[in-house]
C-alpha cells in the first residue's frame, strides 16, 4: 500500500506548470515551418498526387503534434495516458508514394521538436533538410518534356495486360518510364511518366491504347501544373 501511494505521488509531483507565452511562441514558429514545409513540397515535390492538396495536412499535423509533446511532457501520467490512448486509437492512411510517408515525418518531427522546446535544433535542422532537398533537385534537375503522367485502367484486367499498353506508349511516345503499376482480380491501373513530341504523337497514343480494349480509361495529368 505504501508503494502504491509512493507512486502515486511520484505522478503528482511530476508535472511542470507550461509557459503559456514560451507555448504561443512555439506555436507560431511551428505554424510558419509548417507553411514553409508545404510550399516546398509543392515546388519540388515529385508526386502524382495533388500535391497543394496533400501539403495542406502539414499545418494542422506540425502544430497538433506539438500541442500533444507540450502537453504531455510536463506531466509522467499524461505521457503514460498517451500510451493508453494511442493502443487503442488506429490512425489509417493511404500512403502510396515514399515521398509523400517523408514529408509527413518531417511535419511530426517539427511538432516534436517545438514540442519539447528544442528551437534551436529544430530550426537548423528544418534549414538544413531544407537545403539538402533544395540542392538534390538542382542537381537530379528537371526535364522540360517529361512532365506528363499517363495513368491506364482497365475494370477486366484478363483481357488487357502490361505489354500492349507499353508497346502502344513505346510506338508513339519518345520516352516511357513505368512509375506504378496495381493489379488486382476486379482491376488492372498502370501509371506511366512519359514524353510526346507533338500533339499529334500524344492523340495517336491515346488512340492506340483505346485499340486495346473498350473498357480501357486513358488520364494525362501536367505534373508541373499540380503545383
Amino acid at each position: 500500500m505504501n508503494k502504491f501511494q509512493s507512486f502515486q505521488e511520484f505522478l503528482a509531483t511530476q508535472s511542470t506548470e507550461v509557459s503559456v507565452l514560451g507555448f504561443a511562441v512555439n506555436l507560431l514558429i511551428a505554424a510558419i515551418l509548417a507553411v514553409l514545409l508545404s510550399m516546398l513540397y509543392v515546388r519540388f515535390g515529385r508526386s502524382i498526387s495533388n500535391r497543394k492538396l496533400f501539403a495542406g495536412n502539414f499545418l494542422a499535423l506540425t502544430m497538433t503534434t506539438m500541442f500533444i509533446i507540450t502537453i504531455v511532457k510536463s506531466s509522467l501520467a499524461l505521457s503514460l495516458g498517451l500510451v493508453g490512448a494511442l493502443s487503442i486509437v488506429r490512425f489509417r492512411a493511404a500512403i502510396k508514394e515514399p515521398e509523400e510517408l517523408s514529408y509527413l515525418f518531417l511535419a511530426i518531427a517539427i511538432g516534436l521538436g517545438l514540442g519539447a522546446d528544442q528551437r534551436v535544433i529544430t530550426l537548423v535542422a528544418f534549414l538544413g533538410i531544407c537545403l539538402a532537398i533544395f540542392l538534390r533537385s538542382r542537381m537530379r534537375g528537371r526535364e522540360e518534356n517529361e512532365n506528363l503522367h499517363l495513368t491506364v485502367t482497365s475494370h477486366n484486367p484478363g483481357k488487357v495486360d502490361l505489354g500492349p499498353i507499353a508497346e502502344s506508349l513505346q510506338a508513339h511516345a519518345s520516352s516511357v518510364k513505368l512509375k506504378r503499376f496495381d493489379e488486382t482480380d476486379a482491376a488492372l491501373e498502370v501509371t506511366f511518366q512519359v514524353e510526346f513530341d507533338s500533339f499529334e504523337n500524344l492523340t495517336a497514343g491515346k488512340t492506340a491504347l483505346n485499340a486495346l480494349g473498350d473498357d480501357l480509361r486513358v488520364s494525362f495529368l501536367d505534373s508541373r501544373g499540380l503545383g
